[in-house]
């Protein structure tokens, strides 16, 4: 049975300076099925083309959102997605499944910024995109359509590599385009169990995959 969680439950904002700004979650490893359409986007990858919702169609997905600067939490999210790549990476040769990095700092992180942050960590060019596009453009299409919070932080006291909150969720997409779960990118060191938590969250993230994949 598909139930419809409220959207403002995933609207958790996660700074990027330390763990000290991050706001306790405990889920469950055992999630029901989400059923939020992502709905259309026009972005650009590192390679320069252009990637629409629609190019990612008949393929399931895995999103994750970070800023190349970040001095938070966002290498361990993407030390995740790099974990998946790994572990997925049968599937991912055959085009079946994608990895799907957003910026949530575009202004900052040009095709080039993100060309070099892919290649430090041997992102496959073809099976794991990075994508920009207009500030405004992505911090709408997290916060509306992926149900994910994404802020530029303002004031004196913002330290470099911590101008933006962020969700560190992975969003698993199905083949048609709907979000179908939200997982963990990184342990919460929060609860004694946080890692726990984490590591059959991803267990359980993958299994959907194979499912998705049927």
């Amino acid at each position: 049975m598909v139930r419809r969680l409220l959207p403002l439950l995933a609207l958790v904002a996660v700074g990027c300076g330390g763990a000290g700004s991050r706001t306790p979650t405990h889920p469950s490893p055992a999630q029901l099925d989400l059923d939020y359409p992502v709905g259309e986007f026009t972005l650009t990858e590192r390679s320069g083309k252009t990637i629409t919702d629609k190019d990612l169609r008949g393929q399931v997905w895995v999103g994750s959102f970070i800023f190349t600067r970040c001095s938070g939490p966002c290498p361990a999210v993407t030390n995740t997605m790099a974990r998946l790549q790994r572990d997925l990476a049968d599937d991912l040769k055959t085009g079946r499944v994608k990895l799907v990095t957003f910026t949530v700092d575009p202004a900052r992180d040009d095709l080039a910024a993100l060309k070099d942050y892919a290649n430090n960590r041997q992102a496959d060019p073809n099976n794991w995109l990075f994508l920009t596009g207009e500030e405004k453009t992505i911090h709408k299409l997290l916060q509306e359509q992926f149900k994910q919070a994404a802020e530029r932080k303002l004031g004196p006291d913002v330290k470099p590599g911590d101008e933006f909150g962020h969700s560190t969720k992975l969003i698993l997409v199905d083949r048609k385009g709907v979000i179908r779960g939200m997982y963990d990118g990184l342990p919460d060191d929060n609860f004694p169990d946080g890692k726990d938590l984490f590591e059959s969250g991803l267990e359980r993230l993958k299994g959907r995959v194979q499912e998705l994949l049927k």
